[in-house]
Parts: structure tokens; C-alpha cells; sequence
């Protein structure tokens, strides 16, 4: 016999509906938490491999009154907070790989601070430490992260200062905001020219120039010889006016981010017992200003990372001099190269698949160490400092650190070398105030085009001269203010390169 074909058909539906009402609960409880799942918890909604996704988040990082404002030979305490300071984060995630990179309104920081903050970071998100770039911006009108009881990052092992625990705190806040602010993202980069500003501020002078040295030497360059000197021979060394950007948007053209990268020092013109960010943060505010990007929903974040500027100011030395009242040199420097990249950001054409990469190693260098007359005369100056006849004003401070590198620092130390791809961008991280030929040099042969260097990542360990340099002398060569070998330079850019090459 042939079954009645209508009412087994609706016999089955009515069985079907029944247990869909009877199991709605437990089916709307499943849905709601999966829902949960992807837009709550870090890290959960990956995007799928090739589809970028970006969150940005800045967190507040300005230091308590009161604290020494780092910077100069003295350590005025802060006594008003003109600008507040940031700790600016952006992470990026291709569904393979996930990198961070932090922008810290801050002089430096050691090594162990940073390395304390990707710590929590790591513990807490699915991000690699070798994954987290994190660099100071060199404001001098902050207090250090470095502290005192670290002795910039020497003597390993001591328990962490007050701000210091605040600061990796608040790192490690920020990059967690940013990665639950992760959304499908497009990217863009590009670059322009800023050349107004820029100027090296070491100088080979007139023959028969006095140049004297702490060490009781004569130096062949000298930094800051003063404006309109008539000794003034020519630049020691180059400049890079070039200021390099990435642009980050939501796939509805809603800003996420935009990191900049330019090879300046700070400017300063900061009143004595003030905290400043300095143009870095004059930079952030007019940029967001330019892009209309205020008041979003979820915050515009601007970053300015310094480039490799440790022998470039932007003081014209040739003249005329300038007198200008308190911050409006970096305001006119930080709205110059605002709207240079505000110019370039218009006419950028984005991309959503971008690949990422991330690459780390560990590179050891030899430590600087006096020879046994500058110890001895190191001690005697120290002994009797007020009527031994000093060859040079900062003859005591040095002997003091002579002193203290003899005894107090290690041989050789290991420095973190980063690089990052971020599709055909390439970013190298240098733990030092790195001079501007190196950068030019990384520019050069990096397989990525274009490639940029931010300085003071990942650690401090003072300047870095090339090995031409070195030979000329000046502050910036002195033991001391130069903490590691003389070709430590040539090491740190070919390990750099060869970081990038692993991910070509």
C-alpha cells in the first residue's frame, strides 16, 4: 500500500517544530555565547588568513608631580603637566601572525622595564614577546622609566621604582584595549618630505679650534658649537628629511591609526619644571585635527616614533638665531610635518591582505671600559674635586661614570634586535640613539621598500655611532655617553639585515 504522502509529510514537520520549541532555550544559550565569544574575549575573533584586522588604544602614562624631570645634568622636579603623556598602541593581526607596536612618550627606558611589560602582555593575549615593538620617543621633558634603581638598565635583578610599576602597567593596559578594539582594517603607507627642520648637529670646526674633551683629549667635531660660530667649518655627518607613514582604516574609511616615523631629536622650549610631550605629541593632536578624526566612537590613535636622530637636531646652526617663547618651535615643527603627511594620506590607496612578519634575536656586544690613566685620573678627580684643575666643565661627571662603568658594568651585554614586515614596509628596532647614516644605510639595503628605523626600541644603551664617527670624537663618542664597542654600529645594522632577509 502507498503511505498517504501528505500526512507523513506533515507528521515529520510537526515532529521537527516541536523539538525546535522544545530546545530553543538551549539553542539561543549556544548562539549568545558563541557571539560572546568573538567580540568579547582578546583575541578570540582571528581574522581569517589574509584578511587584516587592527585595533589602537592609547593609555595614559604621565608621571606623578613632584618627580625629577629627566633629560639635561639636572633633574628639575615637575611642578605642572602642560601635556599629558602617552603610551600610543597599535596591533595588527593577518590571521597568522599578530604584531604590537607601543610609541611611549618617554626620554628611554632599560630593557628590563619593556621586557617586564611584554611579559604581562604575553600572559594575557595571544601576542609573542618577539612580536611586541616597543620605543621611546625621546621627550626630554618627562621622567624617566628608566629610574635610578636599575642604573639605566645595568644592573639586572632590582626591584622596579613606583613609576616604573605604574608604566608597565599601563603598557600592558593598552596593547589589551587594542586588541579588544581589533576590527577588519585596510592599510596604506607612504612618505614625504620634511627637510626645514632637520639639521646634524655635529660639526667639524676651523683648524686650530679648541675641541677639548672630558678625558684631557681634543676632539676633531663638536655637537651644538652655537649659532652663527665663525668657526664653523661644515656638517659632520648627514640628515634624513624624509618622514615615513602608515595609515590604518576600518573597511567604512573610519581612521584606526597612523604611524609616523621621523628622524628628528626632540625640540624642547619646554619651561623648566614642566611636562611636555614634546613634538611627538603636538604631532598627534594636529594630525587628528587634519583627518577630522575627533570624537570617534572608538578613538583615532596618531603615533610619532623618532628615527634614527642621534646626531640631528633642528637647530640651524649657520643662522640666524631664534628666540621664541616657550613651545612654539615644536609647534610650528609638529604642524609642518602634520600636514606633509596629511598631504600624502589623501591621495594613499589602501589594501585589506597585507602579509605580516616578525622577526627577533638576541646580539651581544662588548661594553666600553676605561683604560687604567683614565681610571687613575678618574679617582683623582673624584677624590679632590675641588682643587684638582679640571681639563673640561663635565670632567667630574664623566670621571664619575668612568668609575662606575669600571666597577659596576659587565663585559658584554646581549641587546634585542627586532625587525617587522608589514606587507612591502620593513621596520627595524635599535635599542640606541642611533645616528642618521646608519639609518640611511638600513634604508639603503633593506630587501623592503620602504624601509624605516625607530630608535630606543626594545632598551636604551645611550648613543650609537658609526665607527667613522667615532673617530672624529664629541659628546656623543665620550665613554659614558657611548656605552658599548666602537663598531657596534656595522654588528647591529648587518644582524638587521639579516632578520630581514628571513623574511623576504
Amino acid at each position: 500500500m502507498i503511505p498517504d504522502l501528505k500526512f507523513t509529510f506533515h507528521n515529520g514537520f510537526r515532529k521537527l517544530t516541536d523539538y525546535y520549541l522544545e530546545n530553543l532555550r538551549y539553542f539561543s544559550f549556544v548562539c549568545c555565547f558563541v557571539v560572546l565569544a568573538l567580540n568579547v574575549i582578546p583575541g578570540a575573533a582571528q581574522s581569517t588568513s589574509g584578511v587584516l584586522q587592527a585595533g589602537a588604544a592609547t593609555s595614559n602614562i604621565t608621571p606623578f608631580l613632584d618627580n625629577g624631570i629627566v633629560g639635561n645634568f639636572n633633574s628639575p622636579p615637575a611642578k605642572q603637566i602642560h601635556d599629558e603623556l602617552f603610551a600610543k598602541c597599535l596591533v595588527l593581526d593577518d590571521g597568522t601572525t599578530q604584531i604590537a607596536i607601543v610609541i611611549v612618550d618617554n626620554l628611554h627606558v632599560n630593557r628590563e622595564v619593556l621586557d617586564k611589560a611584554k611579559e604581562i602582555i604575553a600572559q594575557h593575549t595571544p601576542l609573542k614577546k618577539e612580536n611586541i615593538l616597543i620605543a621611546a620617543t625621546h621627550t626630554h621633558s618627562g621622567t624617566s622609566a628608566n629610574g635610578e634603581k636599575l642604573s639605566g638598565g645595568w644592573n639586572v635583578g632590582k626591584e622596579f621604582d613606583e613609576y616604573q610599576q605604574f608604566f608597565i602597567r599601563r603598557v600592558s593596559d593598552g596593547v589589551r584595549r587594542a586588541i579588544a578594539n581589533k576590527e577588519p582594517a585596510k592599510i596604506a603607507w607612504g612618505s614625504g618630505q620634511v627637510p626645514q627642520h632637520v639639521f646634524n648637529r655635529r660639526w667639524k670646526m676651523k683648524p686650530g679650534t679648541p675641541m677639548p674633551n672630558p678625558f684631557g683629549g681634543q676632539d676633531k667635531a663638536v655637537m651644538n658649537p652655537g649659532v652663527g660660530n665663525p668657526n664653523l667649518l661644515e656638517p659632520a655627518g648627514p640628515v634624513d628629511p624624509e618622514v615615513s607613514y602608515i595609515s590604518i582604516q576600518s573597511l567604512d574609511n573610519i581612521p584606526i591609526a597612523l604611524l609616523a616615523n621621523y628622524s628628528l631629536h626632540y625640540v624642547g622650549g619646554v619651561p623648566m619644571n614642566q611636562i611636555s610631550a614634546d613634538y611627538f605629541g603636538v604631532f598627534s593632536d594636529r594630525l587628528q585635527q587634519l583627518m577630522n578624526a575627533d570624537r570617534q566612537a572608538i578613538p583615532f590613535v596618531a603615533m610619532m616614533s623618532n628615527g634614527t636622530s642621534g646626531d640631528v637636531n633642528n637647530i640651524n646652526f649657520r643662522g640666524p638665531g631664534e628666540k621664541l617663547p616657550a613651545y612654539q618651535k615644536m609647534y610650528k615643527v609638529a604642524n609642518d610635518v602634520a600636514q606633509e603627511v596629511f598631504d600624502g594620506y589623501k591621495k594613499l590607496t589602501y589594501k585589506t591582505n597585507v602579509k605580516l612578519g616578525a622577526a627577533y634575536s638576541e646580539l651581544n656586544l662588548e661594553v666600553r671600559k676605561p683604560t687604567p690613566a683614565m681610571l687613575s685620573r678618574a679617582k683623582q678627580v673624584m677624590a679632590d674635586p675641588d682643587n684638582i684643575k679640571l681639563v673640561h666643565p663635565l670632567e667630574k661627571s664623566y670621571a664619575e661614570r668612568s668609575i662606575k662603568i669600571h666597577e659596576q658594568w659587565p663585559d658584554n651585554i646581549d641587546i634585542v634586535m627586532q625587525v617587522l614586515r608589514i606587507g612591502d614596509v620593513g621596520i627595524a628596532a635599535i635599542p640606541f640613539e642611533t645616528f642618521t647614516q646608519t639609518g640611511l644605510d638600513i634604508k639603503a639595503k633593506s630587501p623592503f621598500k620602504p624601509s624605516f628605523t625607530i630608535e630606543l626600541a626594545n632598551g636604551s644603551y645611550g648613543y650609537l655611532p658609526t665607527p667613522e664617527q667615532h673617530q672624529l670624537g664629541g659628546y656623543e663618542t665620550w665613554l659614558g655617553t657611548n656605552r658599548v664597542e666602537k663598531e657596534a654600529s656595522t654588528k647591529i645594522s648587518n644582524e638587521l639585515m639579516r632578520l630581514f632577509n628571513t623574511l623576504k
